[in-house]
């Protein structure tokens, strides 16, 4: 299962990147678009069957074309009233449909509950805020911050810091993804997931990455992360990051290694040596630039904002730490031996006494 998902997360990451246009990828795509584009356009019974034709373009489905899932639409659609078919979602994602079966969530909600095929992207491609969104159509936020709060320290920050997937689905490779966040006008502590527009007025042009990436290279420096703290921070800005799943499963269930803390806290900082920086694009998406290896641990000046006790180490720490452990145990010994060296005398002393 998890190879199928790696492989499909390949692959349909090659055809997001390669596709250019709904149209000019499935040109059958720009007849339906003719008239779901549109707005104002509604069914027979009055509801809207409007898709945004910029967010259709941006997903995986968008390049197999609507025909391949409304396959027998007839001649005389729309005047003859009737509603094309559609695709049970199993036809092509087989093994998810298995996975999903066997979980929690099987009874409780549809594939269309959580994702909407004409906006359907992978993680990589979306903000970790929009991700956990999907689960709270279901699920009240005040609710799991109650629940988690009765055994998880901090749960306000924890949630804020991961996915729901992290801990309730069997997901794998973690990395740090991080995400832009503007200050809430008129707020001190509350922030939220920068927009496209907001960044865009930081840039001269369309490519919103160079508000980190200076040099336009597609990569994240460490002194780039440095620079950004220094400049944009005093536009009410900050670096957020989210521990995420690269390998994403449908296994919705409740972990029991999910309760230790090790599972976050003692990995080491192998899982943080990889990370990336989300940037919104128009369409609703996000697009990833990688990082620095290891530039995430640097927690005075490259992510201040960003703190993971027991995987953001700082090895300068760790000596002073450990000399001051050596000093504290060394004490006693010396005092000890000290006191073992000088018995003699304070015997002698004692029976002058």
């Amino acid at each position: 299962m998890h190879a199928y998902n790696r492989m499909m997360r390949m692959f349909l990451a090659v055809f997001m990147l390669s596709a250019a246009t709904v149209y000019a990828a499935v040109p059958e795509n720009g007849k339906c678009m003719g008239c779901h584009g549109r707005k104002d356009v509604k069914s027979i019974a009055g509801n809207s069957v409007y898709i945004d034709p910029e967010k259709f373009t941006a997903t995986t489905h968008s390049i197999v074309g609507c025909t391949s899932c409304h396959d027998r639409v007839s001649s005389g659609h729309p005047g003859d009233g009737s509603a094309p078919a559609r695709a049970v979602c199993g036809d092509c994602h087989a093994p998810v449909s298995v996975e999903y079966a066997k979980s929690l969530h099987a009874s409780k909600a549809r594939c269309n509950d959580c994702h909407n095929p004409h906006e359907v992207r992978l993680p990589m491609f979306m903000s970790g805020d929009d991700i956990n969104k999907k689960c709270a159509k279901c699920h009240d936020a005040r609710k799991i911050l109650k629940s988690h709060a009765k055994w998880l320290p901090q749960a306000e920050l924890h949630i804020d810091s991961l996915l729901c997937i992290t801990c309730h689905t069997g997901s794998q490779d973690y990395v740090i993804t991080m995400s832009i966040e503007s200050r809430l006008p008129g707020s001190k502590d509350a922030f939220k997931t920068a927009t496209y527009e907001e960044l865009a007025k930081l840039t001269s042009g369309d490519n919103i990455g160079r508000v980190i990436d200076l040099n336009g290279d597609n990569k994240v420096s460490l002194e780039e992360l440095r620079a950004f703290n220094h400049h944009l921070r005093g536009k009410n800005m900050r670096l957020w990051g989210m521990m995420t799943p690269e390998v994403v499963t449908h296994s919705y269930q409740i972990l029991e290694n999910r309760w230790d803390c090790t599972f976050c806290h003692a990995s080491g900082p192998k899982a943080m040596q990889k990370s990336f920086i989300a940037f919104p694009d128009k369409s609703g998406g996000y697009k990833r630039l990688a990082v620095e290896k290891g530039a995430i641990l640097d927690i005075l000046y490259g992510t201040p904002d960003f703190y993971m006790l027991g995987t953001t180490r700082s090895t300068p720490l760790n000596i002073i730490g450990a000399l001051i452990v050596a000093a504290g145990l060394s004490f006693p010994v010396f005092h000890g031996f000290f006191r073992l060296l000088t018995r003699k005398n304070r015997k002698e002393d004692d029976h002058e006494a």
